[in-house]
């Protein structure tokens, strides 16, 4: 009888508290997500908002993506661009503020370049990504509202972040457009920040917060598990708060951060601070749709794929980025 009533209530549980499965959340070796996800565990938030972790790292961002689309992993961290492009090809994803760290325009201090119109005037430019790369096309949009024109002028060299940094800090190359924690190891080495993305957002009317990176799930997985998935961002909510209040858990996960010295650990630091997701309204969709409209206009298909605007429930309604911001800092 003692075995029945047992099974009877487990039963009644809800969904949620019935599934013994973890968040599998899919991650870069070295990504910034390893960070959260070391704080969270050793401080046991994942146990006080009742949810597992389990971590697959993967070898490249196109992995981590396809562990997303094949099933082998719940979330990852991508953007809402991503997000769109798959919804308007009929695959329901959604997005949740990861973060609003911005990279960055950095030149070497004998480069000579003092301004927008002294890149203008020749030279190479380091890119991450490619030629439809949004720091990239909003630099370019940028200049253009202020009468420079880059296309033509400068000659962009595309690589991955960790080779543009190795190539400027060897003189090989003057200015490079990279991510804002290889900007934050320039800055660390002695590089000038000429211009970030923030500012050229301002500079082109967007003046709220946007989130640039998200956590990004299937909508019918978090359709499931709507109460695990809001563990999960609080958890991952309660670890920025103590990465953001506290320098010595920057100690504690130095070895995670690959910091060579203590400059480069502080750059790191407070790079990480100024991306914390504050500040956001309806989770920043609004924001993210004016810059959508721009980067449509710079990049058109090739960058956005068949939609012309952000589409409906791109953004994961279920929690509120600024509750949760307000409640960890009430803590």
């Amino acid at each position: 009888m003692a075995v029945l009533l047992a099974c009877l209530l487990w039963c009644l549980q809800p969904l949620d508290a019935q599934a013994a499965d973890p968040v599998r959340v899919g991650l870069l070796q070295f990504g910034t997500v390893n960070w959260e996800l070391d704080v969270m565990a050793r401080h046991g938030l994942d146990d006080a908002h009742g949810i597992e972790v389990d971590t697959t790292e993967l070898s490249s961002t196109n992995a981590v993506v396809i562990a997303l689309q094949g099933g082998a992993v719940d979330v990852i961290v991508s953007d809402w661009l991503w997000v769109n492009r798959q919804r308007a090809s009929g695959k329901a994803f959604q997005f949740f503020p990861y973060s609003l760290a911005v990279g960055g325009l950095f030149v070497r201090p004998d480069s000579g370049i003092r301004s927008l119109a002294d890149l203008a005037a020749g030279g190479r430019l380091g890119v991450a990504g490619g030629p439809v790369d949004k720091s990239w096309l909003l630099l370019q949009a940028y200049a253009r509202a202020r009468g420079i024109g880059l296309a033509g002028k400068v000659e962009p060299s595309f690589a991955a972040p960790p080779l543009l940094n190795r190539l400027m800090l060897a003189g090989d190359l003057p200015a490079v457009l990279n991510y804002w924690h290889y900007g934050a190891r320039l800055e660390a080495a002695g590089m000038r920040r000429l211009l970030d993305v923030r500012q050229m957002l301002d500079g082109l009317g967007v003046a709220e917060p946007v989130p640039m990176l998200g956590w990004v799930f299937s909508q019918a997985w978090a359709d499931r598990h709507p109460q695990v998935l809001k563990g999960f961002l609080e958890a991952t909510f309660a670890a920025k708060r103590l990465l953001v209040e506290r320098d010595d858990e920057w100690q504690t996960i130095r070895s995670l951060t690959r910091a060579e010295d203590d400059a480069t650990l502080n750059a790191l630091r407070d790079g990480y601070r100024q991306g914390a997701p504050t500040g956001l309204v309806d989770n920043g969709r609004p924001a993210a749709s004016k810059v959508f409209d721009i980067l449509v206009k710079e990049g058109g298909a090739r960058l956005v794929g068949p939609a012309q605007q952000l589409l409906p429930d791109v953004f994961w309604s279920g929690a509120d980025s600024a509750r949760l911001s307000d409640r960890d800092a009430a803590r």
